[in-house]
């Protein structure tokens, strides 16, 4: 057996290891700090995070209600002659 081969490849994977962590730690800083501030632009938008799917539907049919009301107000008459 070789010891110091051993001691040198656990050596090398303690590190990868470590710098895996450090990795991973700062990733996890970052979302977090991303977090934070889509729950502030939340916030200021008055939308609770616990609500955001519930938002996220009413801004869809108020969209499709908006996009109905457009279209029946155009003059679909002149616009047939016109095609």
């Amino acid at each position: 057996m070789d010891y110091e081969k051993d001691l040198n490849d656990l050596k090398e994977n303690l590190e990868k290891a470590k710098n895996l962590k450090y990795r991973a730690e700062a990733r996890m800083e970052q979302l977090k700090k991303q977090e934070d501030e889509i729950i502030t632009e939340l916030n200021k938008l008055g939308v609770k995070p616990e609500m955001l799917d519930q938002e996220i539907i009413r801004l869809k049919n108020e969209i499709e209600s908006l996009l109905k009301e457009a279209n029946e107000l155009l003059p679909k008459d002149l616009l047939e002659k016109q095609g």
